[in-house]
């Protein structure tokens, strides 16, 4: 399977760098793939995922995987609030303009997910369809609560072995049969090596994000955003341990959408990894409604 990527850089409308991953050619037979991570997430979580998409014996597809500020390799920002869906929106548009790509389908990953649909409800053209992968309009107060107890507090590992054993610590309840493989390349997506430390792939001020969430707050849903995507097709990817994403939420995305499909994958929480065999498979069919 193909490895390599380039590297697109644009700059935003406030002068940040925001960095992306590219991989594989353009192509007019099949629309390009753009992946969003989790709020505190990366490109490199879908090197996998792009890696199977692009591979030269499999019809390839053209994959973007985005950095937003603050994560990655995109800058930092000054003012922790702009981390915000609208900001963070507006640098998607730009990092589309750079790699020229006017539509796409979007897989959106958690945090992801809601861009996709903030997207989907201000510019439905660029939009051609979407795999929500772990989030609907309604987001659970017990995840929201899980994730804000680890955002930006994560210790220093002493190395990656010891940084894998940090997140199994953390995540291993939703996630009893990842190998150590997948806890090693989960480590390497969240921390990464400077001046022979490790340091977090993400500002540790997008905390601040989530210093609304509490046990009281009011948590208020996106149902209005989520119709945005009822326009086009959607494949709803939920992890059965999931503590983001309920049935219920699932079930009334079925309900109210007019084509979308769901995956549950057993034996994983927030978020399924989308390159197992089954959801990769999942994937690919959908990605094939929209070939020619």
């Amino acid at each position: 399977m193909a490895r390599r990527f380039r590297e697109i850089w644009a700059r935003s409308e406030d002068g940040l760098k925001l960095f992306a991953r590219s991989y594989g050619d353009e192509t007019e037979e099949r629309p390009a793939v753009v992946c969003l991570p989790g709020l505190a997430r990366n490109s490199a979580d879908f090197h996998n995922l792009a890696a199977a998409l692009t591979n030269p014996d499999d019809e390839p597809r053209h994959v973007l995987a985005v950095d937003y500020r603050g994560r990655g390799r995109s800058d930092h920002d000054g003012d922790p609030d702009h981390y915000s869906v609208p900001v963070e929106v507006a640098d998607l548009k730009v990092i589309l303009a750079a790699a020229g790509i006017s539509r796409a389908v979007f897989v959106g990953t958690s945090r992801g997910g809601i861009l996709t649909m903030a997207l989907a409800a201000s510019d439905p053209g660029i939009v051609a369809g979407a795999v929500l992968n772990d989030i609907g309009p309604v987001v659970e107060r017990a995840g929201l609560l899980r994730i804000k107890g680890y955002v930006g507090k994560l210790s220093t590992p002493r190395d990656l072995n010891e940084a894998a054993g940090t997140l199994e610590a953390l995540f291993g309840a939703q996630f009893p049969n990842l190998s150590d493989r997948d806890w090693q390349s989960w480590a390497a997506a969240t921390w990464s090596e400077t001046g022979g430390r490790l340091r977090l792939s993400y500002d540790p001020a997008l905390a601040r994000t989530l210093d609304p969430v509490g046990p009281d707050s009011d948590i208020p849903d996106l149902w209005h955003l989520f119709d945005g995507l009822k326009r086009v097709p959607v494949l709803l990817v939920r992890g059965a341990n999931s503590d983001l994403l309920s049935p219920e939420t699932a079930d009334r995305m079925r309900e109210v959408h007019p084509d979308l499909d769901l995956v549950t994958v057993p034996d994983q929480g927030h978020t399924p990894l989308l390159h197992t065999p089954d959801v990769l498979s999942a994937i690919r069919g959908f990605l094939d409604r929209f070939d020619g």
